[in-house]
């Protein structure tokens, strides 16, 4: 089951389950579109996979399997910017 991440790693944009614009890895690394795309070239810069679109949990599953609360922010060379 995946943890669907409540937010982007880089720049800890807001990731609810219903995000189109979540993306992720095989290690469910997560980050916003914008960041995997602009920052990373859609390569995790964790482990070197793909991110791919996160798939959506339809909100029925969510009661009985809920996305993650826990933030995960990592202090990445190219999200530095953004703490400046």
């Amino acid at each position: 089951m995946l943890l669907l991440k409540p937010n982007c790693e880089c720049c800890d944009k807001d990731l609810p389950p219903s995000a189109a614009d979540a993306r992720m890895c095989t290690f469910e690394c997560t980050l916003c579109a914008d960041c995997a795309e602009t920052r990373f070239g859609n390569i995790c810069p964790n482990c070197g996979g793909n991110l791919v679109e996160r798939p959506i949990r339809p909100e029925r599953h969510l009661l009985k399997n809920p996305a993650s609360t826990k933030r995960f922010t990592k202090a990445h060379a190219e999200c530095a910017d953004l703490y400046a």
